[in-house]
């Protein structure tokens, strides 16, 4: 009878297996359709209208549109801007991480929620806050700049500023976690066999975030490429002057004019492959 009884049990138990197999199965199945989706819906799908609308209107529309002198003003004005606000953000994204990833000190913490609020502030606050604090009229220290022959709002150096700000931590959150990870050993075997403080970054700490530090860059690439809300507030939007790529595309969409959708397809497909080239590049342990 005992021997019976033990044998029963696997009869009893094996259909309640099966049913906890099938539901996480299916529920598996319902999360992944439910991501693609979402991917379809917010990504996918508005990229493609914008590549057929631009295939639509033919190879000369294309060319006559990203080749105007409007456009190619936009270009340099955009390279401008984004490469000084990626050297400004890699700059500080290295040296905040190194901060908060090897000393303690009081404010440590604010320091690092503080670092976080450009992704929190509306972009169009951004540039208003600027335009306050730098205009020449309202500006608490633009009068004084303006004296001295610097313009910041309109010009140049408003539009780096505003956007340095809105992709601030991008390049941070991506070293700080591998200098947290990876410690201070090393950093204290450089020093104690005599590295000064600009060995140790070249020689260990460079090294050590590389991978970490080129997908931070590339990150705030893209992010500053595609500025709009601070950039639209801070440049004045003045044709052929301040206007970046995205501020051409929104003025000739809201004119109607054509362009958009070549210019905007000129945007996706920088961001795309600076991605793809990041993900490529980088070794298969490191992805």
């Amino acid at each position: 009878m005992a021997d019976n009884a033990v044998l029963e049990r696997p009869a009893v138990a094996g259909p309640r297996t099966r049913g906890r197999e099938t539901r996480p199965r299916s529920a598996r199945y319902i999360r992944r359709a439910v991501a693609v989706v979402y991917v379809v819906g917010l990504v996918i799908l508005p990229v493609w209208i914008v590549l057929w609308r631009t295939i639509r209107q033919g190879g000369s529309a294309f060319w006559n549109a990203i080749s105007a002198q409007s456009a190619v003003h936009a270009y340099q004005v955009t390279a401008i801007v984004a490469g000084s606000a990626v050297v400004i953000n890699t700059v500080f994204g290295i040296g905040v991480a190194i901060l908060l990833a090897r000393y303690r000190f009081p404010g440590r913490r604010l320091l690092d929620v503080l670092v976080d609020v450009p992704i929190s502030i509306s972009p169009i606050v951004v540039g208003l806050a600027l335009v306050l604090a730098y205009g020449t009229t309202t500006g608490r220290f633009g009068t004084d700049l303006a004296k001295a022959g610097i313009h910041v709002i309109f010009s140049a150096p408003g539009m780096v500023l505003a956007t340095s700000f809105v992709s601030l931590p991008l390049v941070l959150r991506e070293v700080l976690p591998v200098l947290e990870e990876e410690g201070i050993d090393q950093d204290q075997a450089a020093r104690s066999l005599g590295a000064n403080a600009w060995q140790r970054l070249i020689r260990v700490t460079l090294p050590t975030i590389r991978w970490a530090l080129a997908y931070g860059v590339v990150l705030s690439i893209a992010r500053s490429l595609g500025e709009f809300g601070a950039l639209r507030v801070v440049s004045g939007d003045i044709t052929g002057q301040t206007q970046t790529i995205t501020l051409v595309v929104d003025e000739r969409a809201e004119q109607f004019e054509p362009g958009a959708y070549q210019l905007s397809l000129i945007l996706i497909a920088v961001s795309v492959l600076c991605m793809v080239v990041i993900s490529f590049v980088r070794p298969g342990g490191q992805r």
